[in-house]
Parts: structure tokens; C-alpha cells; sequence
């Protein structure tokens, strides 16, 4: 019996890898199609669908245009403008995130993550569609949520999302600078270098917003209630599997690696502590950054990939090419490209490479580069329809749809 057993378990450990390997070939190079040929864009940063069917195209200057129903039409509508604050002055400033309620058709709320001056800060507010004009937000509704003073320029992170259970998800970078002079992303008495998770149907007496009950620092001296997951330096997009509801980000690094995160409720990614699966070879008076002051074991990324060749043989995931700044994607759900289902798919911001991974677990069973690199020049963010299709926002300012070649 034990030997038929060690016999079966061979059997089917072979078999699991006959499929992984088969299905490995199957993940497909993809080509960009421009979506919108008639139209251009200052700097896109996002593209998000509602149910109904309305696309909305946000600029980094400030403003988020509706896009037509017809993919080949020529004019878009202004839906929302803070241009004349001036959020953008350097290139990590500006408008960098927008959500949308999940009731927006009901209430007609509307979130943006934005930067302000004099001081620095980054801030968080909710407004309100016009009361004549459904396509409109009247930006003199807002209501500031959150502000983060920020010390440098860099690392504003900005990116937010509701997630499943119809809270708000924010992320925001480390303060900025080299080497986390402030030590940002192990100290959970400041909300740089997070995820935050916030409840803003609910105000209290204290802020315009409620910390749910069951975020993981809740009630820890010392700690801020709203951090998901910290230790975190500039997370460069995030986003939501639409099929198992899991958080994916992308978390740009310094000089050596940059990582794909999944991201758990109480996670702290090591940011000082280590880049990628490496133990950080930034200092700070002198001394490597080994040390974190906290008692949550420091969690691996998924998949890492180097700022150089001479690199690559020593990435947790030698197979991956090279590049030097991340854009988090998403995880495909569409119906056009099946051998893409379930893979999540990221690029390189500099280079221009378009890349793919399949996991279990948290460990890559299947990888492959499907575009580029230098196919296009910058890739500001990746975008997801209703039908979970993707797109590519290129900093030319072109909006390009990912298909099977």
C-alpha cells in the first residue's frame, strides 16, 4: 500500500507538471491596438468603466474627460476639472487616481486623489455630480477626506479603488527622496508607505470617514487605524482581481528590483528593510537597512524582475527580463483571449515591456514577455472594461486595447 501510494503521488505530481508545462505555452504575445484613434490625451493616468457603459479618461493636469460610446469618435466631454489648482508641478504630481462610488448611480459621488502645494500634501476628497448635469462634477461639493503631508516632491503613490466589500483602498508612496530618509515604511504612525482602507459612508465625530473595525491595526498603540498593508515604498498602480476579489500592486523600486505584490490585510512588505527579495542595500548613516521595528514577518513579493541584466541570474525568477520602474496591471478576465485567463499582466513604465505570470499560491507556475520591449514610449497604467478586457495608457497620450496576436 505505501509503495502504491508513493507510486500515485509520483504519478500525479507528474501529471500536474505535464500541465503546467503545456499550459505554460499557452500564455500568448499580445499586440496594442489603438482603441481610440481619433483621440489624444496630456498625459492619461487612468481609464475606468461604469455599468452603464460610460468610459472616463483621466489626465494627470487635472482633469477626466468621458470618452465616447464609438470607439472611432472624435470629441469627449469634460467630466471633472481642477486643472486651474495646479496639482501637477513635478512629474509625481498631479491628479493621480479618481473612483467612483459603487452606488454612483444613486448618489453620485465621485473620489480623487490629487496633489496640493504650499505645503506639500497629498489629499483625498470626495465630490459630487452636478445637480443639472449627470455628465458633470461640481467640484465646489468636495468634501476633503484625507490629507497626507508630504515632505518630498516623489512617491505620491495615489492610486484608489473601492474594493469588493465597498470600502476605499488609497495607496500612498514612502514621502519621497532616496532611501526612505524618514524611515516611512516600517513606522505605522504615519500613513506613507501604505495601503489604506477606509469606510467614507460612515463620518464620524472625529474625521469626515470611519476606520472599519476590522482593519488590522485597529487599536495597536502607536499604529494609524486606516493601514491595510505598509512597508510599502511607491506603489505605482493597484487593482482588484474582479473573479477571486484579491489586491495585486505593483511597488516601484529604488535602484535594483522591482516586485508584484499580493496584498494581504496586515502585510508588511519590507520596504527598508529589503527591495524585491533582497535585503536593501540603501543605507542611512552609513548602516544597511536590515531592521524593522515591527512584529509582522516581512512578506515576499510574487515575482520580481532587475534594473540590469547582470541581475537577472540573481532574481528569485531568473527568467524575467529586465527594466526600471513597474506599472501594476491587472489579472485578465476577458473572453478574447483565453489562454490569457487568470494571468496577471504588468509592465515596465521605461522600457515599454508588456509582461504576463500565472500563479497558485502566491508562487508564478508560468511567465512569459508578451510585448515589447519598446513598443510604445511610457506606460502610464493598464485600464479593465466591464467585460474585463485591457488596455494600455501610454504617456504619449494614446489609449491602446490588448489583443492576441
Amino acid at each position: 500500500m505505501k509503495s502504491f501510494t508513493t507510486v500515485t503521488r509520483l504519478v500525479s505530481a507528474l501529471f500536474a507538471l505535464a500541465i503546467v508545462c503545456t499550459v505554460a505555452a499557452e500564455i500568448p504575445k499580445l499586440k496594442l491596438v489603438n482603441a481610440y484613434p481619433n483621440l489624444k490625451f496630456k498625459r492619461p493616468l487612468w481609464m475606468e468603466q461604469l455599468p452603464d457603459g460610460r468610459t472616463f479618461l483621466l489626465e494627470q493636469r487635472g482633469k477626466v474627460f468621458i470618452l465616447p460610446k464609438n470607439a472611432s469618435g472624435k470629441s469627449t466631454q469634460l467630466f471633472f476639472d481642477i486643472e486651474a489648482r495646479k496639482p501637477y508641478v513635478k512629474d509625481e504630481e498631479g491628479l493621480l487616481g479618481m473612483a467612483l462610488h459603487p452606488q454612483f448611480a444613486k448618489n453620485g459621488k465621485f473620489y480623487a486623489f490629487y496633489s496640493a502645494h504650499k505645503p506639500l500634501r497629498s489629499v483625498v476628497s470626495e465630490f459630487r455630480v452636478s445637480k443639472t448635469n449627470r455628465n458633470k462634477i461640481d467640484v465646489s461639493t468636495e468634501r476633503v477626506l484625507l490629507t497626507i503631508a508630504r515632505p518630498f516632491w516623489n512617491h505620491d503613490g495615489g492610486c484608489i479603488l473601492f474594493g469588493p466589500n465597498g470600502k476605499l483602498f488609497i495607496t500612498h508612496g514612502d514621502g519621497g527622496s532616496r532611501e526612505d530618509p524618514q524611515d516611512n515604511g516600517q513606522n505605522l504612525a504615519t500613513l506613507r508607505g501604505t495601503i489604506l482602507r477606509i469606510d467614507v459612508d460612515r463620518p464620524t465625530s472625529a474625521r469626515p470617514y470611519s476606520i472599519p473595525h476590522d482593519n488590522p491595526f485597529v487599536g495597536r498603540r502607536g499604529a494609524r487605524g486606516e493601514i491595510w498593508a505598509y512597508g510599502l515604498r511607491n506603489v505605482w498602480r493597484m487593482s482588484f482581481d474582479s473573479a477571486t476579489g484579491e489586491l495585486w500592486a505593483g511597488d516601484v523600486g529604488q535602484d535594483y528590483w522591482e516586485e508584484v505584490n499580493l496584498i494581504t490585510k496586515g502585510g508588511n512588505y519590507g520596504w527598508r528593510t529589503r527591495e524585491g527579495f533582497h535585503e536593501s542595500r540603501s543605507k542611512k548613516g552609513g548602516v544597511l537597512a536590515t531592521q524593522h521595528k515591527n512584529p509582522e514577518k516581512l512578506l515576499n513579493p510574487v515575482i520580481e524582475y532587475p534594473h540590469t541584466p547582470a541581475l537577472v541570474k540573481k532574481s528569485q525568477f531568473n527568467k524575467h527580463s529586465h527594466g526600471l520602474s513597474i506599472t501594476g496591471g491587472y489579472v485578465y478576465r476577458g473572453k478574447k483571449i483565453p489562454a490569457l485567463r487568470g494571468a496577471y499582466v504588468y509592465g515596465d513604465y521605461k522600457s515599454g515591456t508588456v509582461w504576463a505570470f500565472k500563479q497558485r499560491g502566491g508562487i508564478v507556475t508560468e511567465y512569459s514577455q508578451v510585448i515589447g520591449p519598446n513598443p510604445i514610449r511610457l506606460i502610464a497604467s493598464f485600464a479593465e472594461d466591464n467585460a474585463g478586457e485591457q488596455y494600455l495608457l501610454g504617456f504619449e497620450g494614446k489609449i491602446y486595447r490588448l489583443e492576441g496576436k
